[in-house]
């Protein structure tokens, strides 16, 4: 099985890395120099739609672009994260200049400063302006520009919402300047840190020492997640490092697991209708996504109604369902599910016979609704038969 899933990834990589990957070399005013660029595009790209996509920015886009892409290639295809655009910065020899710091406060100067400039005041509006964004943007990070890259979070409205640092190289007091950062954050930031039992010492001691400090953080707008791998050194915790920190940062975006089942929608106090719409209102608010609640979440939520002996959702879901897709049976099943429920039969079996007159889904068909039909015995004194 194992073997399967790594053939799989790496033909993802493969074909990912090839398909729809521009080139650019930008001409850079705050730089004075021109920037090669790796821009790769979702798979389905289109132009002229109204979709968005988030935006994964990849410093050291030298070795970093294609781990990165392959990783976000494999999440894609089993539904665990949004499709997006990942942007590789090709640095090279520039890269000790981008990551100049001040020794004591670990901010960018000089060239540095120039280089946070760039990336702000020119790259990012470009990357705007010529392709369907959304406002979700990331930055990876390894070492050297890891530190850099967390001057963006000092901002007051940062252009980052998520921080992936592999190995960190901390300079001066950049740690205690996150640490304090973090506590006043009032919008959503996921912050990722990762280290290994084999990475360079010194950065290692200095990212377990930012640990400790960020632990203590008691802010609910911070999404913090750290991980410390066993036997990796420098450069091989990075492939482990994004995909966690890929899988954690879009963990709203992945469907309903069994803990938010159990703890979260079983527990939750109002009809669960609500509950699913504000789930994936805060995909759309957080991802800049707009994406339709499957069939299969609405069946995890129908089953809680019923664990729940809550009746009522039952019929809210099904309107809900109806309002996203009115062409298919399913939200006129559930209204109906709740029509016989509740005890009103005459209602329940038009509400049946109507559904029968729509497209089938895998969960609902034909079938299964004449079964509901046959089964029925209308009571004599149901006057309830209008349907909504």
């Amino acid at each position: 099985m194992k073997k399967a899933l790594l053939f799989l990834f790496i033909m993802l990589c493969a074909i990912s890395i090839n398909a729809q990957t521009v080139y650019e070399s930008f001409q850079s005013r705050k730089l004075n120099a021109t920037r090669d660029l790796k821009i790769r595009l979702p798979n389905n790209y289109d132009p002229e739609s109204n979709l968005k996509y988030p935006v994964i920015i990849v410093f050291d886009g030298d070795y970093l672009f294609e781990p990165v892409v392959g990783q976000v290639a494999f999440q894609t295809y089993f539904d665990k994260m949004p499709e997006s655009i990942v942007v590789g910065l090709l640095q090279g020899k520039e890269r000790f200049y981008d990551s100049y710091h001040d020794e004591v406060t670990g901010l960018p100067i000089e060239l540095g400063a120039r280089f946070y400039e760039f990336i702000s005041t020119e790259l990012i509006p470009h990357i705007d302006r010529n392709y369907k964004t959304s406002k979700f943007k990331v930055a990876v990070g390894h070492d050297l520009m890891a530190n850099f890259m967390n001057a963006f979070l000092l901002k007051e409205d940062p252009i980052f919402k998520a921080y992936v640092n592999l190995s960190p190289d901390f300079k001066g007091e950049m740690d205690d300047n996150v640490s304090s950062r973090l506590k006043w954050l009032k919008d959503d930031v996921f912050y990722y840190m990762v280290t290994s039992s084999d990475d360079v010492a010194p950065l290692r001691n200095g990212i377990l020492d930012a640990d400790q400090k960020l632990k203590q953080i008691d802010n609910k707008a911070l999404k913090y997640y750290f991980d410390d791998f066993e036997g990796l050194s420098h450069y091989t915790l990075v492939t482990g490092g994004l995909s966690q920190a890929l899988d954690k940062i879009f963990e709203l975006y992945k469907p309903i697991s069994d803990r938010e089942f159990k703890e979260d929608i079983l527990t939750y106090e109002g009809t669960l209708d609500t509950y699913i719409s504000k789930r994936y209102k805060k995909i759309e608010d957080l991802f800049g996504i707009s994406k339709p609640i499957s069939e299969d979440e609405f069946e995890k939520i129908i089953k809680a109604a019923e664990q729940r002996d809550d009746v009522a959702s039952l019929e809210k879901i099904g309107k809900l369902a109806n309002k996203q897709d009115p062409t298919t049976s399913y939200g006129t099943y559930y209204m109906a599910l709740h029509a016989e429920r509740i005890g009103k039969t005459k209602r329940a079996k038009k509400l049946y016979e109507s559904a029968l007159d729509l497209e089938s889904t895998p969960h609902i068909n034909k079938d299964l609704i004449l079964l509901k039909v046959e089964g029925l015995t209308v009571a004599g004194d149901d006057k309830e038969s209008d349907i909504d």
